[in-house]
């Protein structure tokens, strides 16, 4: 046992000034049981928080496209595009109005920030070819389904869908463009407002300022005006409803009463011409009678 003791007391001596080593190492590096060590850590978590954000911010500048370090997606610009939908029905001349008025009923009721009429027409008699159109204001997400929904109300009508499209104008490069147009003209504004505030320069020069100003707040005005409009095309698709009644018999009477039609106006024709020539051929014939009853009373005096 004494043996085993005087073999781990040397043990002990070496193994005691490494662990205070290691200790005082640590306390001048600052990373364990410092108070300035503890103070710090939140700052370089912070400053690491914030180089991971600039990283990040300089990815989307760049417009890259992927996941970030912590998996969050990127965000993606959409295209902006404006929708035309057009849509054909054609039913009895009779149900026409009652189905128009049924679609423009259910445009009012999905209310304004949904969709709206923009216009509605109907012309023709019940004895006739009617032709309607109603044209509405939908917003874009609510296009699609609502237009379904007319195409039931069409169906349950017994109306025969004729036509049905759909197409996209991508107005993204557009309003960009013009965006970028109306940022440049308020910076030019506000240098000239600048100049004109201070009043540094000749006079000649102040007026000229004043002048551009008027004619960039112009701009602006007609640039913001027109990139409203093309959101606003954006925002609500254009919904057209054309209606047209069907004739009975089909395409059967069809090319009969084309070719009726035909005959009429070539008998029309007809009678027009006969009544062109009479009109010049009375004059003559008045003038031949009238020269031979003139020499028929010439003659007898003649004689004598």
């Amino acid at each position: 046992m004494r043996k085993a003791l005087k073999w781990l007391a040397p043990l002990g001596l070496l193994v005691l000034p490494a662990c205070s080593m290691e200790d005082d190492s640590a306390v001048d590096n600052g990373t364990v049981g410092s108070p300035a060590a503890e103070t710090a850590a939140p700052a370089i978590a912070a400053a690491e928080d914030a180089a991971v954000g600039d990283a990040a911010e300089t990815v989307l500048a760049d417009g890259a496209r992927g996941p970030l370090a912590g998996g969050a997606e990127i965000p993606v610009s959409l295209p902006k595009l404006a929708y035309a939908f057009d849509y054909g029905f054609r039913l009895a001349g009779k149900d026409i109005a009652p189905l128009q008025q049924q679609h423009a009923d259910m445009c009012e009721a999905q209310g304004p920030y949904v969709c709206r009429i923009v216009s509605l027409t109907r012309t023709g008699e019940e004895e006739d070819e009617i032709h309607g159109q109603l044209q509405l204001a939908v917003a874009s997400d609510k296009a699609r389904g609502f237009g379904a929904l007319l195409a039931a109300s069409a169906e349950a009508a017994d109306a025969e869908a004729f036509r049905a499209n759909i197409t996209g104008e991508d107005l993204s490069k557009s309003i960009v463009d013009t965006e970028a147009r109306v940022r440049s003209r308020i910076a030019l504004r506000d240098r000239l407002m600048e100049v004109l505030e201070t009043r540094r320069g000749k006079v000649e020069e102040l007026v000229e300022a004043e002048r551009q100003v008027a004619a960039v707040n112009e701009e602006i005005d007609q640039a913001r005006s027109w990139l409203n409009e093309q959101q606003g095309r954006v925002a609500f698709s254009t919904m057209t409803l054309n209606y047209e009644s069907a004739t009975p018999g089909g395409s059967f009477l069809k090319p009969i009463e084309g070719a009726v039609g035909s005959l009429g106006a070539i008998f029309g024709g007809l009678a027009a011409l006969l009544i062109v020539l009479g009109s010049l051929a009375l004059p003559v014939l008045a003038g031949v009678f009238g020269v031979r009853a003139l020499r028929r009373r010439l003659k007898p005096v003649v004689q004598v």
